[in-house]
């Protein structure tokens, strides 16, 4: 029943969100999955054999990728091996600033130059940062080559691509990780510890965003390679809903006790790209394939319900001038947490807790990471410091032998949100089911663990 209902949901995918139209999909040669349908091995709570080393390979160090390389050089028991970019400048860059005197090897010029790094025999983790419709290609080809994989986000733009990731991660047994940076942010972490400690009692419900006022940039004709992210606009949902999404499904416990059923989505009217992009044509040739286009609407809502009947809120806008904000926010029985608009806040009751109230919460429930490493994370920096508390988890995690805190399931569902919403968008905002990638397994499937038992071993540079 399982295999047949995933098979629909591929189908319907492939029907609705005109997955032929992608430049992931364009020909039958750019993607192939194996016709598997019996999972393998279940990755939650997988823990791969233990690497004294971590061997890394980095594709794609253009806006984030060359910071990852930064921050995961100052991580003990790593080696950094192979830097891949099409722009062989910037590879050159990146591999020039590792430490030490063994200096990555570079692959660049070529479109397809990330194989061959995928192919080499001293490499443990892939560490993709590139355009999106280039992540589920590379993690798949890497994962069969016997790599772990950690993939920014989304990790894929389709539901087929997310099934693929499912399907080739159990079957190969490897890792495959999104970066979802925000489970690492400070306020979320400290949220979901008093979660688990019962402190907002039954949770209720959960709120996320991405506002971020990305148009000028995203026209400006240097900052992504090729015009990738303007390109991506073309979809009208939303198009970015993990950093909102993450860290409430962790504190809900999604696919470790609860599941997503179905969604629906709306999105306004486009008020800003279109009008910029027929502006911007009007005085440069080069923007006139674009004023061609539609694009998604200013603000995208996506409203969530899940199993065990909690809901959840989904906001995305990157193209209205609006301040940044992610929205964390969750409410259970006893109170209610709350970041964006800053200051954090905490209530239980009518009345927001005192700034010495919140201290003193801070104090009590710092996670355990936190307290470890959150002040070099901080100096190191990345965000704040979670890029590089993600990052040093990861590497600690592989060394010790560890589940990840974010397996692949996570990447799948959090990822799915995107084209699913684009359906219901296009069909007047009806509801759309979300496909359970774990199979069932989420009815037995523990919590992530918030300690750092059998690990924490990893020191800095």
């Amino acid at each position: 029943m399982e295999t047949s209902r995933r098979d629909f949901i591929r189908l319907a995918g492939l029907t609705s969100l005109g997955i032929m139209g992608n430049k992931l999909m364009a020909s039958p040669a750019a993607l192939t999955f194996d016709n598997r349908s019996v999972p393998t091995g279940n990755m939650c709570g997988y823990a791969a054999p233990k690497l004294d080393v971590v061997r890394v390979g980095f594709i794609g160090v253009g806006n984030r990728g060359a910071s990852a390389v930064y921050r995961i050089d100052h991580i003990q028991g790593v080696e950094i091996n192979a830097i891949c970019d099409i722009r062989r400048n910037y590879a050159e860059k990146s591999a020039n600033g590792v430490k030490g005197s063994k200096k990555p090897a570079i692959y660049a010029d070529k479109e397809e130059a990330w194989k061959e790094l995928c192919d080499r025999n001293d490499i443990d983790l892939i560490y993709i940062c590139t355009p999106w419709d280039l992540h589920t290609k590379i993690a798949l080809y890497a994962m069969k080559a016997g790599k772990h994989v950690a993939i920014e986000v989304p990790a894929a733009t389709t539901v087929d691509e997310c099934w693929a990731l499912v399907e080739t991660s159990e079957k190969y047994q490897k890792h495959c990780m999104m970066l979802e940076n925000c489970c690492y942010d400070f306020f979320e972490l400290m949220t979901l510890n008093m979660a688990r400690q019962g402190m907002f009692g039954e949770i209720i419900h959960g709120e996320g965003a991405y506002i971020h006022d990305l148009l000028n940039e995203n026209f400006a004709k240097n900052s992504y390679y090729d015009m990738w992210r303007l390109k991506e606009n073309f979809k009208n949902g939303n198009l970015y809903p993990t950093h909102g999404l993450g860290p409430i499904c962790q504190i809900m416990d999604i696919n470790r006790g609860d599941k997503m059923e179905y969604l629906t989505s709306m999105s306004s009217k486009d008020f800003s790209m279109g009008p910029m992009a027929k502006s911007l044509a009007a005085k440069d040739a080069f923007y006139e394939p674009f004023a061609k286009h539609s694009y998604r609407g200013n603000m995208n809502v996506t409203t969530i319900k899940t199993h065990q009947g909690r809901t959840i809120v989904l906001e995305h806008d990157v193209s209205s001038p609006r301040p940044y904000s992610r929205i964390h926010q969750i409410s259970g029985t006893k109170g209610v947490a709350q970041k964006w608009p800053e200051p954090e806040r905490i209530a239980f009751g009518h009345d927001w807790l005192s700034h010495e109230e919140m201290k003193r919460l801070e104090e009590q429930y710092r996670p355990e990471i936190v307290q470890k490493v959150g002040e070099m994370a901080k100096k190191i920096g990345g965000h704040g410091g979670m890029d590089m508390m993600m990052d040093w988890r990861l590497i600690d995690c592989l060394r010790n032998g560890l589940p990840l805190d974010q397996d692949v399931y996570d990447a799948a569902l959090w990822s799915v949100i995107a084209p699913l919403s684009e359906k219901s968008v296009k069909n007047r905002s009806n509801s759309i089911d979300v496909p359970d990638f774990t199979r069932g397994k989420w009815k037995t499937n523990l919590k992530m663990e918030l300690t750092l038992n059998g690990g924490g071993t990893t020191s800095f540079k």
